[in-house]
């Protein structure tokens, strides 16, 4: 970036400029010919200020959100809007299709049957605060016969719309690699693009010429719902005419959808704490620093052949909490070693054990 010209500056080359050309003129400051130049140098430099946001706003790198979007749709590439949650609810009887119910501060209305007594609902209100309650649901308007409902399993997790900085590297990555005719990123492009889906490998000949492989990760980085699965198999090739061309994927593209699959880690561990401290009082800090470190490796499974759940990240995590003053022999699954997950597994944490 090129250096800010200041008012001084500005107002020295002006008054330069009135002294080279009536060299006996009084430009010294409170003078007739200071006081009329000063508040031209004062818009002077407002406009370089603007000149400067104009140009930072032409750039994607540095544009901010609103130019940021129509430089981006220019390629195409459209910010992707808040979606609703799908949630499953789980009665003692068959409701209306349209029935609402509200639990604490949102509402959901049926839409669909899936088997007795178990129902999609969706949330009235868009983004992810669809994936955060579960519980008994209140039902709107009087259902006769209803005694028990329950909002359960998320089917199809809700998402916020698009982050800045995610549509930025969206419109960086559609310039690196150009989406065609169904190759990698024409695969990888599309079912990013469908509700729930936080991220897709993409195995090209995987059962033979033509066949295609899909491993999705939902939006919450979670093992998707076989409902979700399905919705994605449905709209890149549906299974019951594959390969015809009748989905998103070309014709004589014979694709399978498949959700990943999650690895268990149990970690045992030897903890000293701080005088006053104890297990009970530092183990929910402990499984949040967990959980977030599981949650980041979830997060980059999509750009990376395999996961490693490291020994030294999750001591480091834990010895940055309150309470704790050291950590010794820690184990992941039994071993004094990292864990090399499979391709298409992620991580979620089962127990975690002070051994001290």
């Amino acid at each position: 970036m090129y250096e800010q010209i200041t008012y001084e500056e500005l107002l020295k080359r002006m008054l330069a400029k009135v002294v080279e050309l009536y060299p006996d003129v009084d430009t010294r400051e409170g003078s007739i010919i200071y006081t009329a130049l000063a508040p031209a140098a004062v818009e002077l430099k407002n406009m370089y200020i603007w000149l400067d946001v104009v140009l930072n706003e032409t750039f994607a790198d540095t544009a901010s959100r609103l130019y940021l979007i129509r430089r981006a749709a220019e390629r195409g590439v459209n910010v992707e809007s808040a979606t609703y949650a799908i949630r499953q609810g789980e009665f003692n009887m068959d409701v209306p299709i349209g029935s609402r119910f509200s639990l604490n501060k949102l509402n959901y209305i049926v839409t669909d049957k899936i088997s007795t007594g178990i129902f999609k609902l969706r949330c009235e209100m868009a983004g992810s605060i669809g994936n955060s309650e579960f519980g008994v649901l209140i039902p709107i308007e009087y259902i006769e016969g209803l005694t028990t409902a329950a909002l359960t399993a998320i089917l199809i997790p809700g998402d916020d719309e698009e982050e800045t900085e995610h549509l930025r590297q969206r419109y960086f990555d559609s310039l690196e690699s150009q989406a065609f005719g169904g190759n990698i990123a024409d695969y990888k492009e599309k079912v990013r693009a469908l509700d729930g889906v936080g991220g897709v490998k993409v195995y090209p000949i995987w059962n033979g010429s033509g066949t295609v492989k899909l491993v999705i990760v939902d939006s919450t980085y979670s093992k998707p719902s076989d409902i979700l699965v399905d919705a994605v198999q449905t709209t890149i090739d549906p299974t019951q005419n594959q390969g015809e061309g009748l989905g998103i994927a070309p014709i004589g593209h014979v694709v399978t959808v498949i959700g990943v699959e999650e690895t268990v880690i149990n970690i045992t561990t030897t903890l000293t704490y701080v005088p006053g401290w104890d297990w009970d009082k530092v183990k929910d800090s402990v499984y949040m620093a967990v959980d977030s470190y599981l949650l980041e490796l979830s997060k980059s499974w999509e750009a990376e052949e395999y996961l490693v759940v490291r020994i030294s990240q999750i001591d480091n995590r834990i010895l940055d909490l309150d309470g704790i003053l050291d950590i010794t022999d820690t184990k992941i699954n039994g071993q004094e070693s990292n864990v090399v997950l499979e391709p298409d597994n992620i991580p979620i944490r089962g127990t975690v054990v002070d051994d001290g």
